[in-house]
């Protein structure tokens, strides 16, 4: 992986960061994902999530952590009050990192350290959410000529995209749950800066989309 691609996501992480502030105002989230991302890097650094030989798989450290939060967070009432505050055009804009990610991923492939159906010449079609985030953005919320149940159609398609993408990966990492790519399996997430794409960009993605579209059913825009 070189040092340009690297740079790139790290930049991304950063900017996903910043979305999700704009969206939420809260510092203390923001503490509490950096905490985060700095256990998920020394341990990445000491070659933690490298070793494919344990039980359970650790790369399952990387992704569960997060995205278990999440749905604790949108499924309980101090969660959803939590989130009534939040901001859903920051929330939408905050899906354009999803077209740098798609393009690291690429980069990632070529070194030979992701299959390639985790990328858009693959099964991954997750940069379209990316590259729509925008112009749905305009079109709901400047030009308004969409409404909110666009909006949360949008989303719905975009966390299926999500999931299809997320669902390849982990089949595809060489654990004992491993059904895809074994001539060249996902290992580069385990690698940093490349671990902050389970442990952090994909859960704040996902709690994007969960947010908006609870907001959107209940009218708190």
């Amino acid at each position: 992986m070189s040092f340009s691609t690297q740079a790139v996501f790290v930049v991304t992480t950063m900017a996903t960061l910043y979305f999700l502030y704009m969206a939420s105002k809260s510092w203390k989230l923001l503490a509490v994902i950096i905490s985060w991302m700095v256990l998920t890097a020394i341990l990445s650094l000491t070659g933690f999530y490298t070793d494919f030989e344990a039980f359970p798989p650790r790369f399952l450290f990387l992704l569960a952590p997060g995205v278990l939060v999440v749905i604790i967070l949108t499924s309980t009432a101090k969660g959803r009050k939590f989130f009534r505050s939040w901001d859903v055009k920051w929330l939408t804009l905050l899906h354009v990192v999803r077209i740098p990610v798609e393009i690291v991923l690429f980069a990632v492939y070529t070194a030979g350290l992701i299959p390639e159906i985790m990328t858009f010449s693959g099964y991954n079609y997750d940069i379209i959410s990316g590259i729509s985030a925008p112009i749905i953005y305009y079109l709901v919320f400047v030009k308004k000529s969409l409404g909110y149940k666009a909006l949360f159609m949008w989303n719905m398609v975009c966390l299926a995209l999500l999931v299809n993408i997320v669902t390849i990966a982990v089949l595809s990492a060489p654990t004992p749950f491993q059904q895809l790519a074994f001539d060249q399996p996902n290992i580069g997430v385990t690698y940093f800066p490349l671990v902050w794409l389970p442990a952090v960009v994909v859960p704040v993605v996902l709690l994007a989309h969960l947010v908006s579209m609870l907001k959107l059913k209940v009218g708190q825009i």
